[in-house]
């Protein structure tokens, strides 16, 4: 047996750049562009697309794959990634089945339906130049081999499809003849037997749900198997044995968290009776909406009511919340204000600041919670529409503001605006002194609540002061949780005040990622000598800004890429008939044999109608989109003959090119292959922003604040008794009370402390301020968000006053690659601003240190700092 999971191995290649990350146009260019593809998913693509084209160490067999991936975490995306991609690689059947009928409603939504808000898929689909249909089936009988045949059942439907002849179903002979690609999404729902420990020949014997799949995907050896799950054992031997050479990526909730993609889950829980308890649910849930709208984002918050297990008490719970709503008064809100919940009484502090009376709360609440904004939602009683309306909870004209259930969405509910759920029962289940099958799906619920809600921000001059942060899908406040906003990225659990119960949940939550075992809030705080030095009193900090990138300039296709196609041609190989054959038993080959050639010819030269027909068949060619990049672009006749565009172009064919005049067919062919390449090369260089090359200035105490950072109790950023947090404390060039930084920082900030001992004489001032989201800069290329760890600022007198602000970013080895482009940027700083003086009164040079600082390398990071420094003094001395 191995001894590491295929996951681990991967990461092994992945890590040490053998795993290629370039993500193939056929999935960038075909997602739904609304969905920007993540990190973790890039990881994902490509460490399938290496294992499909290598013949991987330990790869038998047919392909079978297991994704593990977190609740929320774009399973289905990378789902629709993998068929694009599948499909550029000749299959066209794709087989999706479940072990629900709800989950089967919502993906194919998600895959068919471009009205739906969660569509997967681009308005309109191109792979290799052609356009794709979306087909749904009911088998692969008769099915269009250019179309993308998509068939959706339940494995329940799928194993009697195979058990029993009907007409229309599934039958393996209809899997038998044709290459298939199964997708099992849910898929711990299929590995019933291998957990029970039954023997493999009773589990061929005896039909099951588990055995009908291994049938299916035995019945080809072209057919690949896909499984997606969150949920997967790594502790059964049968699925470690069965699995082991399948899990390519596992990325779990604590991964999904820690990266800061979910909520922050937090319990709430009091001696509150029911009713006490939906109005502090309500309280909180009005609280979120009110925060939105101050910061102008557009949220409708939605609360969810558990019932245990009968239908009967969630119509109950219904009941009881209208008769609450119609009775509810300003006393029963005021009757709270003595909670000892410190959320709550937050709440009331943000409505008497805003001038929100109780009165005023309870009519708000009226109106908002109407029983016409409320749902029952259980199995007995969902309809498609119901199905739809809480698949749809985030939609603008979505008008639903509660929800009643029982279990019907403890699974496979895609919801982003969950903010409240309340347990409207006070049982326990405790079984074996470890949580029951109730509690683990209250906690597989609070995992679909967790999913993150996006929002941006935008900072403007008359509202309130906001970071310059802009990735909409990550918590932005674990850095400053006493904002207002992070109440945006909390969810919130309300239960009854049982200590059993309320170590059985975390413990739940904690076996599930969903939250830390422990966590601790660490208080950063500027000391009080730095408040008094006259840089923070009166400094400033140089800042850029991001804006919508402007193409105005733009008149040719070197204006935006050096295109290698004009640089060499591109080599097209034309097709011919010719071919031969070889006897056994002789070396000599039989057949035709033709002679080849090369033939230079420009795209002026080829007639007008191919080249024509070859740009109608790539949508990015369109007028209005070129337009865009291009707004100096005439017509599309300019487009084809221009020297600027493709008339400055040549194509070089080979092969049999003495019959090339009479064959469109391989001109078109090799037209469309050049518009291809073109295409990918503008897309890697065209950018929606770019970060401005004019910095602008920023008081350092409008900027620099006291923040309380959460932490995980065992990350070592929340370690305060490593030596260089005594040093930070003592050392006054430090600006804060303590760094809690990564292990590379705390070098970095041993290193700067011998530096300055060094250095400490050439400068009146030295002052190193720990960057916790306080400040952002923009790539100049194309406006990316960074966010340097350190801002190092030297003041120098020596008759004319000069501030040094250089930004400094630690980095480990083993994120250097990924970050490169932070490290570009610094040098850009550098070549750009080092020589250059910012005001004329207080002069200030903005300086990137233009290299990553690392442990291994510090010496190298020195000399660079050095030489930095040194050469901006050469500059200045020639200035005076």
């Amino acid at each position: 047996m191995r001894d590491l999971f295929l996951y681990e191995e991967m990461k092994v290649l992945y890590d040490s750049g053998i795993v290629n990350r370039e993500i193939p146009d056929s999935i960038t260019q075909n997602l739904n562009p609304q969905f920007e593809i993540r990190d973790y998913q890039e990881e994902a693509f490509t460490r399938f697309i290496y294992h499909f084209n290598k013949k991987y160490p330990g790869k038998n067999g047919r392909l079978h794959l297991l994704f593990n991936m977190a609740t929320g975490s774009g399973k289905t995306l990378i789902m629709a990634g993998l068929i694009l991609y599948l499909y550029e690689q000749g299959y066209s059947n794709f087989l999706f089945f479940v072990n629900s009928n709800n989950i089967i409603k919502k993906t194919q939504g998600n895959f068919l339906d471009p009205k739906s808000s969660k569509f997967l898929f681009n308005s309109a689909i191109y792979i290799k130049g052609k356009q794709v249909t979306l087909t749904q089936v009911e088998n692969f009988d008769g099915c269009n081999k250019h179309d993308i045949n998509l068939c959706f059942t339940s494995i329940q439907q799928l194993h009697t499809d195979i058990m029993t002849d009907r007409e229309n179903a599934l039958t393996l002979e209809n899997f038998a003849d044709k290459k298939i690609a199964l997708f099992a999404d849910e898929a711990h729902h299929m590995n019933v037997q291998t957990k029970a420990q039954l023997e493999l020949q009773l589990a061929n014997q005896k039909p099951s749900w588990e055995n009908t799949v291994e049938r299916i995907f035995n019945s080809n050896d072209e057919h690949l198997l896909l499984e997606f799950t969150a949920t997967h054992n790594y502790e059964n031997s049968n699925l470690i044995e069965k699995y082991q050479d399948k899990v390519i990526y596992r990325y779990d909730f604590k991964d999904f968290r820690n990266n800061r993609f979910s909520k922050d889950v937090i319990l709430v829980h009091s001696n509150l009776g029911l009713e006490d308890r939906i109005i502090q649910a309500l309280i909180l849930n009005q609280y979120k909406q009110r925060v939105a709208t101050k910061y102008g984002i557009p949220l409708k918050p939605v609360i969810l009511f558990k019932a245990q297990k009968k239908i009967d008490q969630s119509r109950q719970n219904k009941a009881i919340f209208h008769k609450l709503i119609d009775e509810l008064t300003g006393s029963q809100i005021d009757r709270l204000r003595d909670s000892e919940v410190e959320i709550l009484l937050r709440a009331f502090r943000f409505f008497d600041e805003n001038g929100i009376s109780s009165e005023q709360l309870v009519q708000h609440l009226k109106s908002d919670f109407q029983s016409k904004y409320c749902l029952l939602v259980n199995s007995k009683e969902v309809s498609e529409l119901i199905h739809i309306v809480v698949n749809s909870l985030e939609d603008k004209d979505n008008t639903i503001r509660a929800i009643f259930a029982v279990k019907q969405l403890d699974e496979g509910w895609d919801v982003l605006n969950l903010f409240d759920i309340v347990r409207c029962y006070e049982t326990r289940d405790t079984r074996f002194n470890k949580p029951g099958s109730t509690t683990m799906s209250e906690a597989q619920l609070i995992g679909r609540g967790a999913r993150y809600f996006p929002f941006t921000m935008t900072q403007s001059d008359d509202g309130p002061d906001l970071p310059e942060i802009n990735d909409r899908f990550r918590r932005k406040f674990d850095d400053d949780t006493d904002h207002e906003l992070r109440v945006l990225e909390e969810l919130h659990y309300y239960s009854v005040n049982d200590s059993k119960y309320i170590s059985e949940i975390r413990s739940a939550l904690v076996d599930e990622g969903i939250i830390d075992k422990s966590f601790v809030i660490r208080e950063l705080r500027l000391k009080d000598s730095f408040k008094e030095t006259n840089l923070y009193k009166h400094g400033v900090v140089w800042l850029n800004e991001r804006k919508p990138r402007s193409y105005h300039h733009v008149s040719s296709f070197k204006d935006i890429a050096d295109l290698s196609v004009k640089q060499k041609n591109l080599e097209h190989t034309v097709r011919t008939g010719a071919g031969g054959a070889t006897t056994i038993m002789e070396e000599r080959e039989t057949g035709a044999t033709l002679d080849t050639a090369s033939r230079d010819i420009r795209i002026v030269d080829i007639e007008q109608n191919i080249v024509q027909s070859a740009i109608a068949r790539n949508p990015f060619f369109k007028f209005s989109a070129l337009k865009r990049y291009f707004p100096k672009l005439i017509s599309m006749d300019d487009f084809r003959t221009s020297e600027s565009y493709l008339g400055g172009l040549a194509i070089t064919f080979n092969g049999d090119v003495s019959q090339l005049e009479d064959n469109p067919i391989e001109k078109l062919r090799a037209c469309s292959a050049l518009l291809e390449k073109i295409e990918s090369e503008l897309r890697r260089q065209i950018t929606d922003y770019e970060g401005t090359k004019n910095f602008y200035e920023k008081r350092i105490n409008a900027v620099f604040t006291d923040k309380n950072l959460k932490f995980s109790a065992d990350n070592v950023r929340a370690d305060d008794t490593h030596e260089s947090e005594h040093l930070v404390k003592v050392k006054d060039w430090f600006a804060f009370n303590g760094l809690y930084g990564t292990s590379e920082e705390k070098a970095f900030v041993k290193m700067i402390n011998r530096w300055i001992a060094d250095s400490e004489e050439a400068y009146e001032d030295i002052y190193l301020l720990r960057n916790e989201k306080h400040l952002s800069l923009y790539n100049f290329s194309d406006g990316r968000v960074f966010e340097p760890d350190f801002v190092l600022f030297l003041g120098k007198t020596n008759g004319k006053s000069l501030t040094y602000q250089l930004f400094i970013e630690p980095k480990g080895e083993h994120l250097e690659d990924g970050e490169r482009w932070k490290e570009d940027f610094l040098k850009q700083i550098y070549v750009e601003y080092h020589t250059r003086i910012l005001t004329e009164d207080s002069k200030y040079r903005v300086i990137g240190v233009p290299a990553f600082y690392n442990s291994q390398r510090e010496n190298e990071f020195r000399a660079k700092l050095n030489d930095t420094l040194q050469d901006t003094d050469q500059m200045r001395e020639q200035e005076y």
